[in-house]
């Protein structure tokens, strides 16, 4: 086994063998702590020996007995130790044999996904406590995702699991809303808003996560992939245990009709490439049908939802042979749309540039000007950057480039900076001073 399947291996299993240890031993700091030394002894081991039949419950078995020696060495924790051991049968973590196969072994995924993203905790902390704990990264990977030092994401995540402590939060709430959330949506039955409202937060921290892999908000690189394909298989998750909630499948198929493009956003020099530039034969196809599986088959049967609605815009995009080809009217209307049920600057923004592609760039000016008003996108470089890409369809050269210029100021990722500061280079070469 090499290192890159050891690796993913290991990240696809930490969640699940969390989980387990989890719905058993309850603390959230030992379960974890007992996780990670399974983890290192396998990747010490298995490269060596190679991967046990039952590599997950070879883990959950190893981890288990970190957890107990370390019940054992505390004397104020023997009680619960007894109370645990009597909660299941002695074999209810033991690795089954060869052709067996345990009753208990099922992913928790779902649950540890519900307990992350409890809505005591921030939005950051939720992000950051879901990459930590369902998605196998280390402390100093999410502080590197969030450029903060390792230090500083250590005392956020232990803050969090403080705070779930606090507000009396457990394995067996979080799994209660879990299953909660799957009752309600396959049967109908009335009285699951907390349910509901807990997987909308489950989704909006995924959301977050891909975001941030695809289109990173600052540092070097233009991409995260290892966030937006975390963010995509945690979503596909949610997807096997929910397969009939129309706005799971309207995420999952947007992460895939937005990553099919990846490829084709960088050039040889890892520059930004726009989407009306890009070369359309480096889009995976395989993921671009999929996605469009995904969000056709949820509209037909499901209640319309924000994610529905940004996968339908996103797979009219990557169905159009060229840039030429796209449909900006139905993109215009679907906008429109989401604007109406889930109101944000940004798609407000998104829905200004599908009405200059439609009826000229100074009906979009004259939407980005509304905007500014709005404190929350006033400095983004984002609503800059959209003046300044308007400006230019409209001839303004003088003031697209002083925009390009700005909004290059405005934005912490070095990618887009360089981009920016280009366009605005080629307009000054193209309009040179008299």
């Amino acid at each position: 086994m090499n290192a890159e399947d050891l690796g993913r291996l290991l990240r696809e299993l930490a969640p699940q063998v969390l989980g387990a240890l989890l719905r058993k031993y309850h603390d959230f700091d030992t379960c974890e702590d007992a996780l990670q030394e399974a983890m290192l002894a396998a990747a010490v081991q298995w490269p060596a020996d190679g991967a046990p039949e039952h590599p997950r419950g070879w883990l959950v078995t190893v981890a288990s007995r970190r957890v107990v020696d370390q019940i054992r060495s505390e004397r104020a924790r023997r009680d619960r130790e007894v109370t645990s051991a009597n909660r299941e049968p002695p074999d209810a973590l033991v690795d089954p044999g060869p052709g067996e196969r345990s009753p208990r072994d099922h992913d928790d995924t779902l649950t540890l996904l519900f307990l992350c993203c409890h809505p005591e905790l921030t939005p950051a902390s939720q992000v950051a406590l879901t990459l930590r704990a369902v998605g196998g990264l280390t402390t100093a990977e999410v502080a590197s995702a969030f450029l903060v030092p390792e230090a500083t994401m250590a005392v956020r995540i232990s803050r969090a699991k403080r705070r779930l402590r606090a507000a009396g939060t457990t394995w067996d709430t979080a799994s209660d809303a879990a299953s909660g959330t799957a009752a309600d949506t396959t049967s109908g039955r009335p009285g699951g808003l907390a349910s509901a409202e807990r997987l909308g937060a489950v989704l909006h921290v995924l959301y977050l996560i891909f975001n941030e892999g695809y289109t990173a908000s600052s540092g070097p690189d233009l991409h995260r992939p290892d966030l937006a394909t975390e963010a995509i298989r945690l979503t596909r998750a949610i997807h096997r245990a929910l397969p009939d909630d129309g706005e799971v499948a309207g995420l999952l198929a947007l992460m895939l009709l937005t990553d099919a493009r990846r490829a084709a956003r960088a050039d040889a020099e890892d520059g930004l490439v726009p989407l009306a530039e890009q070369d359309r034969t480096r889009w995976d196809s395989a993921m671009i049908e999929e996605g469009v599986r995904l969000v056709t088959d949820a509209m037909l049967r499901s209640p319309l939802g924000p994610y529905q609605l940004q996968a339908a815009i996103a797979s009219l995009h990557t169905q159009a042979p060229r840039a030429e080809d796209t449909d900006w009217p139905q993109i215009r209307f679907l906008y429109r749309v989401l604007c109406r049920i889930a109101p944000n600057p940004m798609a407000t923004l998104n829905h200004a540039i599908a009405v200059a592609m439609t009826d000229g760039p100074e009906a979009g000016l004259a939407m980005v000007s509304e905007l500014s008003a709005d404190e929350r996108m006033a400095q983004h470089h984002r609503l800059t950057a959209t003046r300044a890409h308007l400006l230019e369809l409209a001839g303004d050269t003088t003031a697209a480039r002083e925009h390009y210029l700005l909004a290059a100021d405005r934005t912490a990722s070095l990618p887009e900076q360089r981009y920016l500061r280009a366009r605005a280079d080629r307009l000054a070469a193209a309009d040179p001073p008299s």
